[in-house]
């Protein structure tokens, strides 16, 4: 037998021992249990005596009202998950712009200031606009009355030419004329065309171109009269020379 086993059966005698030792003292507890426990059970019972009695009235007790119930506890609400936003750039909508505040009403002298100053800006507006018109019709008038004028000139420049034409055919020139040199008649007429008058204003120089130019004069009346009757003068300077055509 080796060392190891023997140390084994060494180690194995105490705790057999100790069990037979329990094991007898649990015997013994057990048979004074059953023993004390007939005696107990043979003792004659106990007489008891009972005295009926009508009890007192009860007394009275304040009502007692009921504690109200207790609150509520507070409802927790989850928390809610916290989503990351994507990262997506959202377009926020523009601010509406804010509306401008109405203006304060001025003052009774200011608007009776403001009131005379427009009624004043109105008066000096219609002025200018009629000094502006009064020049314009006075411009118009001018333009009008130069128009008429120069149509008045050209119309009796026509009238003379056709004068000095009929009376240059009846000039019979003399000989000696040297240059074109020019004479200068003053006539009076009728409104039919008859020569009242010939006065010479300007000498030639050249007695006998004068001459033949007066002689002429009164043997073309009378002379033509204007196309238009308001055109006629009674009193025409009429130029001649001997090289004019």
């Amino acid at each position: 037998m080796t060392a190891s086993a023997l140390a084994f059966q060494e180690r194995r005698e105490p705790a057999f021992l100790r069990s037979f030792i329990l094991a007898a003292l649990m015997h013994a507890l057990l048979i004074s249990v059953m023993f004390f426990g007939v005696r107990f059970q043979s003792r004659a019972p106990d007489v008891v005596e009972v005295e009926l009695w009508e009890p007192p009235p009860p007394t009275p007790q304040p009502e007692v009202k009921p504690a109200p119930p207790p609150p509520p506890p507070p409802k927790v609400e989850p928390e809610k998950p916290v989503t990351k936003a994507p990262d997506i750039a959202i377009q926020k909508k523009p601010e509406p712009k804010p509306k401008p505040k109405p203006k304060a009403e001025p003052p009774k002298r200011d608007r009776d200031f403001e009131k005379r100053m427009r009624e004043q800006l109105a008066m000096e507006q219609k002025a200018v606009e009629q000094q502006s018109a009064e020049r314009q019709e006075r411009e118009l008038k001018a333009l009008i009355a130069k128009r008429e004028a120069d149509a008045r000139t050209r119309a009796q420049a026509a009238w003379v030419d056709k004068i000095r034409a009929k009376i240059r055919g009846n000039i019979i020139l003399p000989r000696d004329i040297v240059g074109n040199p020019e004479a200068v008649y003053d006539v009076a007429l009728l409104p039919t065309g008859e020569v009242l008058s010939v006065k010479q204003m300007r000498s030639s120089g050249n007695a006998g171109y004068d001459e033949a130019v007066y002689r002429a004069i009164l043997k073309s009346s009378p002379l033509p009269k204007p196309d238009n009757p308001a055109l006629f003068e009674r009193r025409l300077e009429l130029r001649f020379r001997p090289l004019d055509k």
